[in-house]
């Protein structure tokens, strides 16, 4: 094939060449250092999901939304879409033998078939963490806890984002207290969910056949500013008034003050959360949601487990990599190599490949050339950033018996005998 073809990465799919791969991949370092350093372990599953289980999750509509298939068997299949109910899952094969609370992590490529928006892909890498077999809101302290620290990392600060929490009960609660009845409440939360997100606010309620009282009460909640103007309605002695000053106070005691609010409009929009549920956002909120989650108290009965409850979140990598890049924080491609090795001529290969040789054994990471250039050749491939050190072979060197380390950083040279082949820093 030419190198003028045509091909491109399906629509919503992503190349990465080794420039982005370098940035790619401080994103993803960071998100499992972070897992592994709050005591999260990493899991993993098969990118290929049974469809009955994402139906059982998410309902028959999810079929719109993904990448859905059969296979030369007939077997009803999907790529994965996102990572809590192949969670779930397994989680309910091996119940009885975890050690519970679990804390697990993974960083997972998903598929979603959806209209593409900034922020938003066909497919994408997401960081999941969740805790299952943990009731308090401990859980949920230590997830956001965790976020935020991932968000440090990459270099934000706490004023260029806030963590906004909500309680799908707390809202449940005010909705009665409104006078609206539950079998509108789910209806209501998809409302919620997508109020801040359509410019035809008017529209999306007429579709959703709303009687007057629950219309109304879209506006009454929006009024509800603060945890105290809850207080006041629902009462201070409230189950989940309590659960949010409690995680609002573990939150405070791990410095994150300015990063985390109380916000009313926070619902999310699936149906598996049954009680405290979060969401980030950049401070300036010009971009999608960077992470999102809650607690979810009945997916692993729903896929035939025990009940067991947990806490998730989910953290693409589309919209970090964006508002990185917007505030120039995207990392750059730092040099990646300790040394590189080059050579005149064929004659110098062998002592090339010993040097080579003896400095991986040692821990280092090298770059051998593969055929004789010439030095200015050499310098110029290497010379951009790639290599810490470089080393060039030429007939004088061989004369010499000896070789020369040239810092590339401090243009700094250190000359070794061919005797030691065991160079030290």
């Amino acid at each position: 094939m030419s190198s003028g073809s045509s091909f491109s990465p399906p629509r919503g799919m992503r190349d990465f060449y080794p420039e982005e791969m370098a940035a790619q991949n401080v994103i993803l370092r960071t998100w499992r250092s972070v897992s592994e350093s709050f005591g999260f372990e990493e899991y993993d599953a098969c990118i290929v999901e049974n469809l009955d289980l994402l139906k059982r999750k998410s309902g028959e509509d999810i079929v719109k939304q993904i990448y859905a298939f059969e296979d030369k068997s007939g077997r009803e299949l999907a790529l994965r879409p996102e990572m809590t109910p192949t969670l779930a899952r397994m989680i309910a094969a091996r119940q009885g033998a975890l050690a519970m609370p679990l804390k697990w992590y993974t960083i997972a490529q998903c598929f979603r078939y959806e209209r593409m928006t900034r922020g938003r892909r066909r497919e994408h890498y997401q960081w999941n963490m969740d805790i299952v077999g943990e009731p308090s809101v401990s859980a949920e302290a230590e997830v956001i806890t965790a976020v935020c620290a991932a968000l440090s990392r990459l270099g934000l600060s706490p004023t260029d984002f806030v963590v906004r929490i909500n309680d799908r009960a707390l809202v449940a609660a005010v909705l009665a207290s409104l006078g609206v009845d539950a079998a509108y409440h789910a209806t209501m939360f998809l409302v919620l969910d997508k109020r801040d997100k359509t410019d035809d606010l008017a529209a999306l309620l007429d579709n959703a056949n709303l009687p007057p009282d629950a219309v109304q009460a879209v506006d009454q909640l929006a009024a509800l500013r603060s945890l105290d103007d809850v207080a006041r309605l629902i009462g201070e002695d409230a189950a989940p008034i309590q659960s949010l000053r409690e995680l609002i106070k573990l939150l405070e005691l791990s410095g994150l003050t300015k990063s985390v609010a109380f916000d009313m409009s926070v619902v999310r929009g699936l149906d598996y959360y049954t009680g405290i549920v979060f969401e980030g956002n950049d401070a300036k909120a010009d971009m999608r949601a960077i992470f999102g989650g809650g607690r979810y108290d009945n997916l692993l009965k729903a896929v035939g487990g025990k009940p067991a409850s947990g806490v998730g979140l989910g953290f693409g990598d589309v919209v970090i990599h964006d508002l990185l890049a917007d505030k120039n924080l995207l990392p750059g491609a730092a040099p990646v190599l300790d040394v590189a090795i080059g050579y005149m001529g064929i004659e110098q290969r062998s002592i090339a490949t010993g040097i080579a040789s003896t400095m991986r054994a040692a821990g280092s990471s090298v770059d051998l050339g593969l055929h004789p250039e010439k030095a200015k050749q050499f310098f110029s491939r290497v010379g951009n950033g790639r290599a810490r050190q470089a080393i060039f072979l030429g007939p004088d060197d061989l004369a010499a018996g000896e070789y020369r380390i040239k810092n590339l950083e401090d243009r700094t040279e250190k000359v070794v005998p061919f005797s030691a082949l065991s160079p030290s820093d």
